[in-house]
């Protein structure tokens, strides 16, 4: 858009010359642009007029001005201040005057625009500060290979898990686990598992903490903190499965305190609580993984007490199992190392 704007190289759409000092950026709602889109947008147009064509908007005005009903898209345009020569207020001044017009968005400075904003975090997650050593020790090599293979079913399920949430969701579901995954891979071959349970958990939540969204993003970084805290109780010695799945029980507890989600609500829940409930029986990890994918079926015609699936009504929820609770069913059988199947990823 901004090319067909400002290229003045194209001869049938140089719609405008920039021979002013001073340029006005409006951005258009047509509206049907949520607020959040809006500002991720405006921020974009903004950014690469200024890194493409060297242009520094001295006022911004960004809102929903004229709309087409509530019309999927936006507009831009590029306003060259000039001299009227004909006395009076500016052009500046006139669109900074205060107004009672409904709809109309007071214009942002240009200083405010690029005044520094101290409360986004643009840099990567700190996982440089060093965790005291628990001592409660495990196989890293065999980890490293089981957590893989974890990952990648989770990242192959993205497709299953979106059809899913398109359904009985806004759609988010698949790829923040994607996200999820996808970074903690990338975490550890940066920074390969020390074989020291809580050394390494500690190491791996900051990156689940800021890339995965939403409200099961916040579920996983409450419990996988807890988890870390029951891991540092239950040290040293050697983390097998039962060291592991008293942790999870605790972890699982700590989790309980901050969402009113249990088993039959059709969440995540359904399949974290029969996983931890087996493996603290048996000690067999593909037993438990076999029990959270059959928790997670159990969601498919399953009436939602909690979450999006509540208000989108429907009929959505006899056709497909809670989302959430199907991702994490998936990461469990990679990490079983149990083989993909049919019913596994597809129902």
């Amino acid at each position: 858009m901004l090319a067909q704007l400002l290229d003045q190289g194209d001869k049938d759409r140089a719609f405008l010359n920039v021979n002013s000092n001073e340029v006005v950026l409006l951005v258009n709602n047509l509206g049907g642009v949520s607020a959040l889109e809006l500002g991720g947008i405006t921020a974009e147009v903004a950014l690469q007029l200024e890194g493409s064509y060297g242009i520094h908007p001295v006022r911004i005005l960004s809102g929903t001005y004229m709309t087409s009903l509530n019309g999927l898209g936006f507009s831009i345009s590029l306003l060259n201040i000039v001299n009227t020569d004909i006395g009076g207020p500016s052009m500046i001044q006139l669109l900074d005057y205060p107004t009672e017009a409904t709809g109309w968005s007071s214009p942002v400075l240009k200083e405010t625009w690029e005044a520094k904003n101290e409360a986004t975090r643009e840099e990567e997650a700190d996982t440089s500060q060093a965790t005291k050593p628990s001592d409660l020790k495990y196989d890293a090599a065999a980890a490293t290979k089981s957590i893989t293979a974890a990952l990648q079913r989770v990242i192959a399920a993205e497709p299953d898990i979106t059809k899913y949430d398109t359904v009985v969701g806004d759609g988010d579901c698949g790829i923040g686990l994607k996200r999820g995954a996808e970074a903690i891979l990338k975490h550890i071959s940066e920074k390969p598992l020390t074989g020291d349970a809580v050394v390494d958990l500690a190491s791996a939540v900051p990156v689940v903490e800021s890339t995965m969204d939403g409200t099961s993003g916040a579920l996983y970084a409450i419990f996988l903190n807890a988890l870390t805290g029951a891991l540092r109780g239950l040290a040293p010695g050697a983390a097998d499965p039962k060291v592991w799945a008293a942790a999870l029980k605790q972890s699982s507890e700590a989790m309980a305190r901050y969402t009113p989600a249990r088993p039959g609500d059709r969440t995540l829940v359904d399949a974290l609580h029969p996983f931890v409930d087996v493996l603290g029986q048996t000690a067999d990890v593909k037993k438990a993984a076999e029990a959270a994918r059959a928790g997670a079926e159990k969601t498919k015609g399953m009436k939602a007490s909690l979450g999006r699936t509540v208000y989108v009504g429907g009929s959505g929820f006899e056709q497909v199992p809670d989302p959430g609770a199907w991702g994490l069913s998936c990461f469990f059988a990679g990490l079983a190392g149990i083989e993909g199947e049919d019913g596994w990823e597809k129902l």
